[in-house]
């Protein structure tokens, strides 16, 4: 991280500290076992920016609901514009349905690929992504565990992607997914030329 190979994903549950010199981005712990509480998050997020600073946050994910549309939208909606009084950018996370009229286009900065598998990897979020590119907004993409995914989420111009695979064998699992950083970059997909 600190050699800028990769960035630091943080969560409120997690406590680690952000390596010195690297990029971050915040999580708001609400796919899984995390969630502290709205003002608590927000309070965390607050402290986590003071901490590292907002220069290098690439983003923090507004509260949202897994895998439900109408509720992350709910959800998200009162806190995106306070995410970006911290002088960050605001992810907003769409989920299943959110094609349908449900995304706050004009009121974030990342859009967050999240939902269910099958949707997230489908040509509904692919449609999304696009979108979102040309409304000149950054994807990211949610749940990235393996060379495939990965692959996906270059498909579809996601600037960053996050997972747990780094989390479990990380001496043996780190090796595998700097090389397939690597081939990425030098190795062109079935959908365009290599990314420089």
């Amino acid at each position: 991280m600190s050699a800028g190979l990769l960035g630091c994903m943080t969560t409120p549950a997690q406590g680690n500290r952000i390596p010195d010199g690297a990029l971050y981005a915040c999580d708001n712990g609400k796919f899984g076992k995390g969630w502290p509480g709205a003002d608590r998050w927000y309070q965390w997020l607050t402290d986590t920016v003071q901490r590292y600073g907002p220069d290098r946050c690439l983003w923090a994910v507004a509260p949202d609901v897994p895998f439900d549309a109408e509720g992350t939208l709910a959800e998200s909606l009162p806190w995106l514009a306070k995410i970006r009084q911290l002088g960050i950018p605001a992810a907003f996370a769409a989920q299943d349905g959110c094609e349908n009229g449900l995304i706050p286009w004009d009121e974030f900065d990342v859009l967050f690929l999240a939902g269910s598998t099958e949707w997230k990897i489908g040509p509904t979020a692919q449609r999304i992504a696009e979108e979102a590119h040309d409304r000149g907004l950054t994807v990211h993409m949610g749940r990235v565990n393996s060379r495939q995914r990965l692959r996906i989420a270059e498909v579809y111009g996601c600037e960053s992607v996050d997972g747990t695979y780094l989390a479990f064998g990380p001496d043996q699992n780190l090796p595998n997914v700097l090389g397939w950083l690597s081939e990425m970059h030098h190795t062109p997909s079935l959908f365009g030329a290599p990314t420089p």
